[in-house]
């Protein structure tokens, strides 16, 4: 697991297509809150035909931000360009001049082993370039990974590559609507993504071989409006975090503070991570009843949940206990 909580910190990733000119107002005025991480994106919400358009707005976007933080305060998220090819890094690096200061780092779509070396090499180049460290987040999207003759050698061939820039990858994405569009699935607002067994079991494929090294964050939720909108988004959440996904890919500001609340630990697990992680190491037993005399706590056996739940606790706070809703 990863052993810093940069790695836990991106939470509910807002989608924008780069090209909307009412991205920085809307940052300035704090419209969408303070805690989530936004993705401008220059690849599927931009038509083929406007995206050197798309990406001086971009850039344009970007100065006023930076602008407006000499004479104001408000929040500033994580910032992360989605790219549609690899030569696109260095050339919006170069683009934003001063202002790629603001730049957290770079969103790989459709990430394959034809295009991997090249979005690698390229996030070597600027990181080297800046001299300072911007990260990336591969998506796990295209269509290589769908064939279970080939599934697990095609994941583990990416992981191999990816061992050279571990350290930059701060999160493994899943891109649950472009897996769906594969086999012409859409799923209702009752509806989990973990309830598509195709789907599903891809994404338990990506966490057998990247959960223990890296941090996986759960599928686009499409919904933001309408009935049981915000109650299928809470069932997914909790589907995506019994299965080890953590943090969501969003599409409008409605769902910013419901995916931050499911990142929030309750307060019998962060009682519970902390006595694990400050066991006595002199005591003759291993194992003990948890604070609250619920449920059994191991020391070698929950250690890493421990971690992981402080490192949660740190940047998203902590909630009182709820019993599960019923499904």
């Amino acid at each position: 697991m990863k052993n810093s909580s940069i790695y836990y910190s991106v939470g509910p990733l807002l989608y924008c297509p780069a090209n909307r000119e009412t991205i920085a107002p809307s940052l300035i005025g704090q419209k969408f809150g303070d805690s989530f991480s936004l993705a401008l994106c220059l690849e599927d919400t931009i038509g083929d035909s406007h995206v050197e358009e798309a990406e001086r707005c971009l850039a344009n976007s970007i100065r006023q931000i930076r602008c407006a933080l000499e004479h104001t305060s408000f929040y500033l998220p994580k910032i992360f360009i989605r790219v549609r090819c690899p030569q696109q890094i260095m050339r919006m690096v170069r683009l934003l001049g001063d202002s790629q200061e603001l730049l957290s780092g770079f969103i790989i779509p459709k990430f394959s082993p034809e295009n991997a070396d090249a979005y690698i090499q390229q996030m070597i180049t600027a990181n080297e370039f800046l001299a300072r460290r911007l990260y990336l987040m591969p998506i796990y999207e295209s269509v290589c990974i769908i064939d279970l003759r080939s599934r697990f050698d095609v994941l583990y061939t990416l992981k191999e590559k990816l061992s050279r820039v571990e350290e930059l990858v701060l999160n493994i994405r899943v891109g649950g609507n472009d897996l769906c569009h594969l086999f012409s699935f859409r799923r209702h607002a009752w509806e989990s993504i973990h309830r598509i067994r195709p789907i599903a079991d891809i994404f338990s494929a990506i966490m057998a071989v990247y959960g223990m090294d890296y941090v996986v964050s759960g599928a686009v939720w499409e919904y933001y409006s309408g009935y049981g909108w915000r109650e299928g988004l809470i069932n997914e959440l909790a589907d995506d975090r019994l299965c080890g996904l953590i943090g969501k890919t969003v599409i409008h500001p409605n769902q910013i503070d419901v995916v931050n609340d499911a990142c929030r630990v309750t307060q019998k697990d962060y009682d519970d991570a902390r006595s694990i992680l400050h066991w006595d190491s002199d005591s003759a037993y291993a194992v003990s009843a948890s604070p609250a005399r619920e449920r059994m706590n191991e020391h070698k056996t929950h250690t890493n949940w421990a971690r992981q739940t402080l490192y949660l606790a740190e940047r998203y706070g902590i909630k009182p206990c709820q019993e599960r809703i019923a499904r």
